[in-house]
């Protein structure tokens, strides 16, 4: 009794082993289309991305410090090599001149929070595949295993290579998934981090020049 009930529940598990195989396939295929148009996007932004350089934002400093009010150092702004974005968030600071010091400063610094999470989503999806990437590519290795070694155990040498063929393949499509979802994530992600310090540079100096006048 104990030895049937074991293997209905070993012929179940089984089934449901073999029944992942194709949705493991399906989610590999959707994961590479997703790695293939972030790596198009990543190479699209790396291409018409102009950073402002360390001598461009050494003199944006000091013009925004030497501003008389809070027009010429909007106008500052604006003329700078910032990206849009940028110049939105210190803007909106320079727009806040007339309330207190303190709760200038914390909208400064909830608008630069802000920001950091919107472009920590635009890395969300890699993110997520350097992990699911190598599982799913680990699943699709041993699912057809097991069909693989039950078909040697009977002398069928063409569903045997089949079988290791799909894992091989699903293998390395994990993997490669797993290893591009890294490298964009990671460029990204120091991209942003260089853009978001030097936001907070010129803003540091906007805030002190606000309350100096």
């Amino acid at each position: 009794m104990i030895i049937q009930g074991t293997e209905t529940l070993t012929s179940l598990i089984h089934i449901i082993s073999e029944s992942l195989l194709t949705p493991v396939v399906v989610l590999l295929v959707i994961s590479i289309v997703i790695v293939i148009l972030s790596l198009g996007g990543l190479i699209n932004e790396y291409i018409s991305r102009k950073p402002i350089n360390s001598a461009e934002l050494e003199e944006l400093v000091r013009n925004v410090s030497f501003s008389k009010n809070v027009s010429d150092m909007k106008n500052v702004i604006e003329k700078s090599n910032l990206f849009d974005y940028q110049k939105e968030i210190l803007i909106r600071i320079a727009n806040n001149h007339d309330i207190g010091r303190d709760a200038r400063k914390a909208l400064a610094s909830e608008l630069i929070s802000g920001e950091e999470t919107r472009l920590i989503k635009k890395t969300n999806k890699t993110d997520i595949l350097v992990k699911v990437g190598p599982i799913l590519g680990l699943l699709g290795t041993l699912i057809p295993l097991g069909p693989g070694l039950a078909a040697l155990g009977s002398g069928d040498i063409m569903t045997l290579a089949q079988s290791l063929t799909i894992a091989f393949d699903t293998t390395v499509t994990g993997l490669s998934i797993g290893a591009l979802s890294f490298l964009i994530s990671r460029f990204k992600k120091q991209w942003y981090e260089t853009d978001l310090i030097d936001v907070e540079t010129v803003a540091e100096a906007e805030l002190e020049t606000i309350n100096n006048w």
